[in-house]
């Protein structure tokens, strides 16, 4: 090959080399634009454009007077990215921020913050807790503080924000109004209505600019529409009351747990539900709702078998039964009653004494031919279904039908007859005897009453009628009667008032569910009643499970919960008092709280008694104080920006008053306040927190 020839070919080699480099530069861009483009495009977006979600603000739970039960409170972690800092810019002001976040966050000691700070720095940690969970008025005070106030590249303050659910009357109904969580399970009315409460939230685009700062691009901005508030049925007071009543029975006698519910009569609306399980240390708190909770229910079902048999015209409550002695045997079983020895009496007196021989004696004899008649009885009280109360999680019950394969042909129907073999919950015991209390009308329950928006309703929920008519007036007259004689000469005449009369049944019931048998020795007492007898306003059904071989009978445990309930509800809401005062304080402790003038005034009326000079020409608050038998009261003067004194109040009061002075309450225990956390007439700081313990 010449060289003329070598260098055309070399020409022909660079210019193919060029042509191919050339293609591939047109099929790069040609890709880029048409395979690639939206894959790239994407990134840069990512790069210089980010999408922020803006949390809609979860809505509050409120009680029908107005009381807030439930609130979302804004809480904020704070940290500092240390490396940012400079190490002569950090010394300079180190003490001066020391100080502050002592004084700010009083959890801590000034050198306590500083030897963290300092060796944090040393470490360039860029993520440096200095407090979790603060307060809004805790984070404005911190990023005032020299270096943390500075921009973010410069400070290094970081702060992400959060919120809090708070329930600022602590224990009180915790299980019923229940718990929200971000990404976990909730309870309660925080799960029953959390598609009203938690709101559609928005969401806005940002766009990088210079100094590394995100700007919202207008018009890009979605706002979070926030939830709605629900009124609750509850009423804050029956719930304390109710608590403490049940708490101090189960402290009494040493039991597992117990669930109390105050039903409105005319229109099924709860108005208080108590639910305490004991814990370590013998500590008890709201952490299950045992009045859904499905059990044998015992005695207090001998109502329910008691309507079939009047209702079928069988027997009247006059007419007599012979219970032989209190022992029968039906089939392998043996049936025995608690009370031995009784012969032939009448079936009103029969159930007084809650005799388990009468009811599965009467009922065997007069539906062992057709059980499903007697079982078509319950099922018309509902008890095959569920209640429909506005809760999570409630079970379906379980009445046996002679299809059940666990059926027994001569033990099922008489033990059925007085409570067993049956699982309900305490809410459908409940639920049956308001309808008797009803005039024969049943109600559902329910927990929520209003819907609303911005302070505005938008859905009232109105009582629902579940049977306007359970049985005939003459069979509703005979129950009634019967349930009346309970408490004046039966089982329950323990706690018979010279106030009102009630009415209502003991019932006692063996244990055997989950890992528990009835050899353990485990039982559970109930009362469930109404009052006024003559015109009842409220229903009332207290359950409590004993401890292995512990007290466990229905007129110890239960029955006086009920009383003490009863009394104050009726000195509160119905009639007064109008007993000879000496009688009804003869074998009872004088207690005395603080509180509302008012309130003391109406007290000392009901009670037919002169208020002291101190209660009657007072304003507002008053304190008073129990020394010896010598009543003393003073009317406080509440100092604009000092801490209230409010020890000796009751929490409605307390948390009233101290709210209303700007301060964020926790309430710890129940009963009235017996110390404050910050002394009163010291300084307040707004938003400032501070800790009642109630006894």
């Amino acid at each position: 090959m010449d060289r003329k020839q070598e260098i055309s070919l070399r020409v022909y080699m660079v210019f193919t080399g060029i042509v191919l480099f050339a293609v591939a530069i047109v099929w790069k861009v040609v890709a880029i634009q048409t395979v690639e483009g939206d894959a790239l495009r994407e990134m840069s977006q990512k790069t210089h454009i980010k999408k922020e979600v803006l949390d809609a603000e979860r809505g509050n739970i409120y009680s029908e007077d107005g009381t807030l039960l439930v609130a979302s409170t804004p809480s904020f972690d704070l940290r500092w990215d240390l490396k940012v800092v400079p190490e002569d810019t950090l010394r300079k002001h180190i003490n001066q921020i020391a100080a502050g976040l002592a004084k700010i966050l009083q959890a801590n000691s000034a050198d306590y913050y500083k030897t963290r700070i300092l060796t944090a720095h040393k470490k360039k940690d860029r993520y440096f807790l200095i407090a979790k969970n603060a307060k809004y008025y805790e984070y404005q005070a911190i990023r005032e503080l020299p270096v943390l106030n500075k921009r973010k590249n410069k400070g290094g303050f970081i702060v992400e924000a959060n919120s809090k659910r708070d329930n600022p009357y602590g224990l009180l109904a915790k299980r019923t109004l229940g718990l929200w969580r971000e990404n976990a399970s909730n309870v309660g009315l925080e799960e029953a209505y959390n598609n009203v409460l938690e709101g559609n939230d928005g969401s806005r685009v940002l766009r990088r600019s210079t100094g590394n700062v995100w700007i919202p691009i207008e018009d890009m901005i979605l706002e979070p529409e926030n939830g709605k508030d629900i009124v609750s049925t509850i009423d804050i007071n029956i719930q304390e009351v109710t608590e403490h009543a049940l708490k101090e029975s189960l402290e009494k006698h040493g039991c597992a747990y117990g669930t109390a519910i105050v039903m409105e009569t005319a229109t099924g609306k709860i108005r208080a539900m108590a639910n305490l399980k004991r814990g370590a240390g013998g500590v008890y708190d709201e952490v299950e709702n045992f009045a859904v909770k499905l059990s044998e229910p015992g005695s207090t079902f001998k109502l329910m078998s008691l309507l079939a048999l009047l209702e079928d015209g069988y027997v009247k409550i006059s007419d007599n039964v012979n219970v032989e002695g209190g022992v029968k045997q039906f089939g392998s079983q043996r049936v025995r009653d608690d009370h031995s020895g009784m012969g032939v009496i009448s079936i009103e007196k029969a159930f007084a004494a809650s005799s388990n021989v009468a009811f599965a004696k009467l009922v065997d004899q007069y539906y062992a031919n057709d059980p499903m008649k007697f079982i078509r009885h319950l099922q018309d009280l509902r008890l095959d279904k569920k209640t429909g109360i506005d809760l999570v999680g409630e079970h379906a019950p379980r009445i046996k039908t002679t299809k059940s394969a666990s059926w027994g042909k001569k033990t099922s129907l008489p033990w059925i007859a007085y409570g067993y073999e049956s699982l309900i919950s305490p809410l459908h015991t409940l639920m049956v005897y308001n309808a008797v209390a009803n005039n024969g009308k049943m109600v559902k329950p329910y927990l929520v009453s209003e819907i609303r928006e911005y302070g505005q309703p938008v859905q009232k929920i109105a009582p629902t009628v579940l049977a306007e008519r359970i049985a005939s007036p003459e069979t509703i007259r005979q129950l009634r009667q019967a349930l009346e004689a309970v408490v004046e000469n039966g089982t329950a005449k323990s706690i018979k008032s010279q106030l009102y009369k009630a009415g209502g049944k003991t019932g006692t019931a063996q244990v055997a569910d989950g890992q528990i048998s009835y050899k353990d020795g485990v039982k559970q007492g109930s009362f469930v009643g109404y009052f006024p007898a003559d015109n009842p306003k409220y229903t009332v059904m207290v359950l409590v499970r004993s401890v292995p071989h512990g007290a466990y009978y229905g007129a110890v445990v239960a029955a006086p919960v009920f009383k003490v309930i009863a009394d104050k509800l009726y000195a509160l809401h119905i009639g007064g008092w109008n007993p000879p005062v000496q009688e009804y304080g003869r074998n009872r402790s004088l207690v005395v709280k603080s509180g509302n003038s008012d309130d003391m005034r109406q007290v000392f009326s009901v009670l037919g008694l002169q208020a002291p000079a101190g209660v009657s020409n007072a304003e507002g608050f008053v304190t008073a104080r129990l020394n010896g038998n010598i009543f003393n009261t003073e009317q406080q003067i509440v100092e604009k920006g000092k801490v209230p004194d409010v020890v000796g109040m009751g929490v409605k009061d307390a948390v009233y008053m101290l709210e209303r002075a700007g301060m964020i309450v926790q309430v710890q225990g129940m009963g009235r306040v017996t110390s404050q956390s910050l002394a009163p007439k010291t300084s307040i700081r707004k938003g400032q927190q501070i800790i009642i313990t109630l006894s």
